[in-house]
């Protein structure tokens, strides 16, 4: 079983009452679990319909935020759709794989509250799908028996179960209801009571069939979306404006518009033309990257003088959705994934109708290789086509139909991942508005996931076994070859978490001679537990792939699996050694990191393993087939690197939040990690790094020193008002002094070499700030400043410094000298500059009477002196990390009349938080295991694999063959990235180039890592062509061959006879 739950938050118990009003709109402050009158046996159906109806839940607002918790969803979706997340009530009904997918989701989301409904009983079958039931389980109910596992994944959420005849007036109490086992006929008599409900009750109809799945979403007549796309408002900085009919308005060109003809926009800054900055948005007429002409005439308006900025207006979207009756008859736009399969979603539509008449029909489901049951669903499918009139489908593809059928019974983990993610992504858009429905069916297959074997009827057949719903698709045989397969999980987070349940139900590494090893060196934090649905509150601190593997454990027993938390990198190879590598089947990534993916992309490359990658940001994903030989490799194709704003723009010129909030960070960094840990470094071993310090001899060492010096005697701090002094200079520091120098040296009406204005966009002109107590923003900066600064040198806080009161008159009581600006100050203004500490000829002297000036500075500290170096974490609020990063950000946004952001905003920007959701998570494990089926069946060609890119925002899937690889060719011979050649029986230099020219390669170079081991211009490299190619490794390259490893690796550069380059693949030589 899952990990158990414990007891209640607010002391909650079991009262057992006759209520026989469903509570469902109980307050989330409720104390108290009620039962109504039946059964304790979880197994008894003849309970009133609220069997359960509330929950001990967390403190008691639904409008309160865990921060902490929920960050990564936030920056997904923003405090207001989160808050009508909160209040949102949702009905799942069918708790089969799919169901159970769809509500771990919404409770990972934060609804108010999930109602569960089933009134059927748990079997053996749904143990392939579904990862809260366990054997125990069979003969329970379904609803009840996913009650308490699924309450353990957010004890915020109300989890209710109904498990009698739904009637539809009870779907008035919720916001959006989701049905997965349900007749056509009754979800149209629910959906019609939905569609005409005053408000619209949004609803939602998904099946999973096997290989292949269904949605339907009906969100009323007039459904309002928000926010159609997620993405944050475009913006550009104007350089001018003409005075045109209509006009053109022309922006600084470091970064593309990316607006869009018929967009809104508005105006502000504008100087000149002051008529755009009225307020109201206008329109995009013609777009270009770095232009676009205004549906407007400004000819009469006053001239463009300066400055300006304009931002794009997200505009509502009113969505008219049909009934399902309607929709059925005239589905319009299908929304496509595939377009290899572009004529598949017109047949599913029949499809799925056909087999609603068979179940009507014959009151059961069609029989997995039974034939009789086939045909009868593809005479069905046709005679409902024939009566389509003009709308028919010209030709029915029996093949597929076929498929369909002897699947229909299964519902397949990776399908109810994937579809789970889908499903509870349109459930968050019918709560919230927060984007864009899907309209309205949407339909999916994944036939190519089948054995390239045909399959016998025999090995279909059910083997009363937890995957005999899985056996029924695949059969027998490829179950083997998953129960047997060796499986390396990289990383146990969010989709680490999601892959290792998807694997635990699929039953990989599930026989003794199967084995699963995954790895991860991070342990759980509270942020984990909104996306990471292994882990629990308790399991904070704790290692993840250990609490992971015993919680994949729990879900299936008989998982063979093995948790280590090394790092999968160059210095844990002895770890992942030679024969861990050739022993797996497969490699399955789920980093959060490029620098990790392409180390492991190399080792799969080397190895020739199978990797399957994937990866998300907020509501996208992606997903990645490396096969050998058959695919490109991941590092074949990479993304540019993100565009990096110039250190003097950070530094001096800022013109958005994002820099505001990079240089804050650097700061914090600098102040409060770095300089203490250099003052360490020196007080650890003064005359070692005095002397380090003389030998560099540059403007870095003098800048190092005199930071030191700052600490340990200008601004050494030995009591808490040391530390206010401290943090109120370092505001007039920054946020006055600094801006004053700065428009000193280049006032309002300074120009440039070439006489254009200095201050011209994108740079904005500064104004400094004179400090108040009394505002809010100044003092949480000091206050901030002050107690980490006290931190650093162990000064005891006192409980006053958190009294804004007591601290205003305690800061208010800081002398603040004055300051002049200087002539001659250098300020680096050169975009290309990587650093803003200028060199001088006399560092050297300098660095000198630094060292004297801080040996002075050490006699004078106590005994055993040091200071306490602070790591910035982003993730407690409570240690005024973020408070003093979105303090210097902000100040220095007023600084330069940028707008501010809060701190939670300034979390994701400074902290480089990855925005996450479970949906796309899940999907993107789901479409994984899909091609995992592929993958560890073997023999599937490069046109039976996808790769896909999906938004469920949009909604948007794009599903593709993989691009095979780059292809070689040299007399012959053809190779890829893919081919190793390798050299055995410990041969000498001479054994190697004689082998290579029986090739027709002429080898004039080889190295081993950064040595040359023989070049064919030195004379005396001759010499070693007797000696074994091992030792020339050992005594020229001097690497240190563990005793693990039996080879090690050269590369040779060669040329064929006419003197042409020949790129050939590494050479591994063995030599035992």
């Amino acid at each position: 079983m899952l990990p158990r739950k414990r007891t209640g938050g607010c002391g909650g118990e079991v009262v057992v009452g006759d209520s026989k009003k469903s509570r469902i709109d109980c307050p989330i402050s409720c104390s108290t679990i009620e039962i109504n009158n039946c059964n304790n046996n979880s197994n008894n159906n003849n309970c009133n319909s609220s069997s359960i109806v509330s929950m001990a839940l967390g403190n008691g607002n639904p409008s309160d935020i865990d921060e902490d918790l929920h960050s990564r969803q936030l920056a997904v979706y923003g405090r207001e759709t989160m808050r009508r997340l909160f209040a949102s009530n949702v009905l799942v009904s069918g708790m089969q794989g799919l169901g159970v997918e769809i509500a771990k989701n919404l409770i990972l989301a934060g609804v108010k509250s999930v109602t569960l409904h089933d009134e059927g009983t748990v079997e053996l079958w749904d143990l392939s799908s579904n990862f809260i039931f366990s054997e125990d389980d069979v003969g329970k109910n379904r609803a009840l028996a996913s009650l308490q596992k699924l309450q353990e994944l957010n004890n915020a959420v109300a989890i209710l179960t109904l498990t009698t005849t739904l009637t539809k007036e009870q779907l008035s109490n919720f916001q959006a209801v989701v049905f997965t086992d349900i007749s056509l006929e009754k979800a149209i008599e629910f959906d019609d009571y939905c569609h005409s409900h005053e408000p619209p009750i949004s609803f939602i109809k998904s099946e999973v069939r096997g290989l292949f799945g269904s949605v339907f979403c009906d969100f009323g007549p007039k459904f309002t979306v928000f926010d159609v796309d997620g993405e944050e408002p475009r913006t550009g900085i104007i350089v001018s404006i003409s005075n045109d009919n209509p006009a053109l308005i022309s922006c600084v060109d470091d970064e593309r518009l990316e607006f869009e003809d018929g967009d809104l926009v508005l105006f502000s800054e504008v100087h000149g033309m002051t008529e755009l900055i009225d307020g109201n948005p206008r329109k995009v007429k013609s777009a270009k990257p770095y232009a676009f002409i205004l549906d407007e005439d400004t000819t009469t308006y006053g001239a463009y003088a300066k400055g300006g900025i304009v931002t794009q207006v997200k505009q509502p979207k009113i969505l008219h959705f049909k009934p399902l009756r309607e929709a059925l008859k005239n589905p319009g736009d299908f929304l496509f994934s595939d377009f290899s399969k572009f004529d598949r979603p017109p047949l599913l539509h029949l499809a799925f109708q056909a087999l609603d008449k068979f179940l009507y029909e014959m009151g059961r489901f069609p029989v997995a290789g039974v034939e009789d049951d086939a045909q009868k669903l593809i005479s069905i499918a046709t005679n409902i086509n024939e009566s389509l009139g003009v709308g028919k489908i010209d030709k029915i593809d029996d093949k597929v139909l076929r498929h369909f059928a002897f699947g229909a019974r299964a519902v397949l983990n990776p399908m109810a991942a994937m579809f789970g993610g889908i499903v509870g992504q349109e459930v968050v858009k019918a709560c919230s508005g927060k984007f864009h429905p899907l309209y309205q069916f949407f339909y999916f297959d994944s036939i190519e996931s089948l054995p390239t074997e045909a399959l016998d009827p025999i090995d279909v057949k059910p083997q009363n076994r937890r995957y005999d719903a899985q056996i029924s698709v695949f059969g027998s045989k490829l179950q083997k070859k998953l129960e047997e397969a060796k499986v390396f999980v990289v990383g146990s987070g969010a989709l680490g978490c999601e892959f290792l349940k998807n694997l635990a139900l699929m039953g990989v590494s599930c026989s003794s001679g199967g084995k699963l090893t995954v790895t991860d060196d991070d342990v759980i934090e509270k942020s984990n537990l909104s996306r990471q649905f292994l882990f629990r509150d308790w399991n904070i601190g704790q290692a993840k792939s250990t609490v992971a593997a015993t919680v994949a454990t729990s879900i299936n027993p008989y998982f063979h699996i093995e948790a280590l938390q090394n790092r999968a990198s160059p210095e844990t190879e002895n770890v992942f050694n030679d024969t861990f590598w050739e022993n797996l089947d497969v490699v399955v990534n789920a980093l959060d990191n490029i620098n990790a993916r392409l180390y492991m992309d190399q080792r799969c490359v080397y190895f020739q393993k199978p990797l399957v990658e994937s990866g998300t940001l907020g509501a996208k994903c992606n997903t990645q087939m490396v096969i050998p030989h058959l695919t490109e490799n991941y590092g074949a194709s990479r993304d540019p690197p993100e565009k990096q704003a110039p250190m003097c723009t950070v530094h001096s010129f800022p013109h958005n939040i994002d820099h505001c909030l990079t240089w804050a960070r650097s700061e914090f960094e600098g102040l409060l990690e770095k300089t203490p840990a250099e003052v360490n470094a020196y007080l650890s071993n003064p005359s070692e790094y005095t002397s380090s310090m003389k030998s560099a001899g540059d403007a870095q060492a003098r800048d190092n020193l005199e930071r030191v010096i700052e600490c340990l005697d200008r601004e050494r701090c030995e009591i808490f008002q040391d530390c206010i002094t401290w943090a109120r200079l370092r505001f007039e520091d920054y946020f006055a002094n600094r801006v004053k120098q700065l428009t000193f040296t280049f006032p309002e009406d300074s120009a440039t070499s070439t006489g254009a204005p200095f201050w011209s966009a994108p740079k904005r002109f500064p104004r400094p700030l004179q400090f108040s107590a009394e505002d809010p923003g100044h003092l949480h900066f000091a206050m901030a400043g002050s107690i980490l600064r006290a931190e650093t040198f162990g000064i005891q806080i006192p409980d006053w410094a958190k009294n804004t009161s007591k601290f205003a008159d305690a800061v208010n009581n800081v002398i603040v000298p004055d300051f002049q600006p200087k002539t001659g100050v250098k300020i680096v203004t050169d975009e290309k500059a990587t650093s803003l500490s200028a060199a001088s000829i006399d560092d050297t002297a300098v660095i000198n009477d630094l060292v004297t000036t801080l040996e002075d500075s050490r006699m004078k500290l106590p005994p055993g002196f040091k200071m306490n170096p602070i790591q910035f974490e982003k993730d407690d609020d409570t240690n005024y990390h973020m408070d003093l990063i979105a303090g210097f950000a902000n100040m220095r946004a007023r600084n330069y009349s940028i707008p501010e952001v809060d701190k939670l905003k300034a979390k994701f920007i400074a902290g480089r938080i990855i925005p996450a959701i479970a949906t796309s998570t899940a999907m993107a494990t789901g479409l994984v295991c899909l091609e995992l089926y592929k993958v560890l069946d073997k023999g599937h060609k490069v046109e039976d694999y996808r790769n896909t890119f999906a938004n469920l925002a949009l909604p948007l899937f794009s599903m593709a063959e993989p691009v095979p690889p780059k292809v070689m060719k040299h007399r012959e011979m053809t190779w890829t990235v893919w081919d190793r050649w390798i050299l055995r029986d410990n041969p000498t230099l001479r054994d190697l180039l004689q082998w290579l020219k029986e090739k027709g390669l002429n080898a004039y170079s080889i190295s081993c890592g950064p040595c040359l081991l023989y070049n064919s211009l030195f004379p005396r490299h001759r010499d070693r062509m007797d000696k074994k190619m091992v030792d020339l490794a050992r005594d020229v390259a001097k690497i240190d061959i563990p005793p693990y490893r039996n080879h090690f690796d050269v590369v040779v550069a060669c040329e064929n006879d006419d003197d042409e380059d020949i790129d050939i693949p590494q050479v591994s030589v063995y030599f035992k």
